[in-house]
């Protein structure tokens, strides 16, 4: 079964949970440059998502775009980390697990705010997206990101790479007004442009807002648009303590906002920055519990 009939047949389905900040756990600065620097430790993290039994992994290849890449002085080839990225999360899938190819901003702006055009980010995402897929991903995920005009470079760039699925998530600013992103589009509008960009799913993850806001832009989404809907909330809001981001949200308390996210229509659940292995082994039970009916999980996560 190919990954756009899996994500079609198959809910809920249990995404994987952070990389960068588990990187950060082991010592190490977070990045995909790690694939080419630290490959043992990025395999580690795969594997260990697997072992859980995630449907989906992600490669660590966030912002491995050119774009990025250059403008932040990054000493890194492109086509090199992004094929070592997707043999690393291709190598700790099991069977039965897909990889998805993690492309996310390229840390600019489009005109007339910063100085890049869309045919400038399409073509850095298209050679990214390219790449990831010389490397056997199953799908591309685009998520992460801010600016919706930015997104949907992303996504054509990534269609334009190949007939792989397409899933696309923003990054919120607040659950409030109808939901909004740092450059100020909405949930709604995002979802519904996205649709229109023939995405396989869409959604949330990271930002700032918790677990159980990120169930009312899934709860707007989902009644916007007929796709899949998917949430990968951080573990809470950080905390800077002592000149480290703590992210302190339990395992079992961001289940509960997990549960939530699922009772407001998320078919892809997971985690973003500051949830753990064990935050995700929350999820994979709470899925459990689902799939042998979902009044058995109540909002609260019970």
């Amino acid at each position: 079964m190919d990954l756009a009939e899996f994500i079609l047949r198959q809910s809920p389905i249990l995404m994987d949970g952070a990389m960068g900040t588990e990187l950060a756990n082991a010592g190490l600065e977070m990045g995909g440059q790690n694939c080419i620097s630290h490959p043992k430790e990025v395999l580690a993290i795969h594997e260990k998502y697997s072992r859980i039994g995630c449907d989906l992994l992600l490669t660590n290849t966030l912002t491995m775009n050119r774009v990025y890449i250059e403008t932040h002085g990054l000493n890194i080839d492109v086509k090199k980390v992004n094929l070592a990225g997707a043999k690393l999360a291709k190598s700790a899938a099991r069977p039965g697990q897909y990889v998805l190819g993690d492309i996310s901003s390229t840390g600019q702006m489009l005109e007339p705010y910063g100085e890049f055009t869309e045919t400038q980010f399409c073509e850095t995402f298209r050679e990214q997206a390219e790449t990831l897929a010389a490397g056997d991903v199953d799908g591309f995920i685009v998520e992460t990101m801010f600016d919706l005009r930015e997104t949907l470079c992303a996504v054509r760039a990534c269609r334009e790479a190949g007939s792989l699925p397409v899933f696309a998530s923003l990054s919120f600013q607040t659950a409030e007004r109808e939901g909004r992103t740092m450059m100020g589009d909405c949930a709604r509008d995002i979802a519904i442009a996205l649709a229109n960009a023939e995405v396989a799913a869409v959604g949330a993850n990271c930002g700032d807002i918790d677990p159980h806001e990120a169930a009312r832009i899934v709860e707007i989404m989902k009644d916007a648009v007929d796709l899949p809907i998917l949430a990968q909330p951080n573990a809470g809001l950080p905390k800077l303590i002592n000149g480290q981001t703590i992210f302190e949200m339990t395992p079992d308390e961001f289940a509960k906002g997990i549960a939530a996210c699922l009772h407001a229509g998320a078919s892809l659940v997971g985690g973003c920055c500051g949830t753990t292995p064990e935050h995700i082994q929350c999820i994979a039970k709470l899925i459990e519990n689902w799939k042998s009916g979902p009044a058995n999980v109540s909002e609260h996560g019970d």
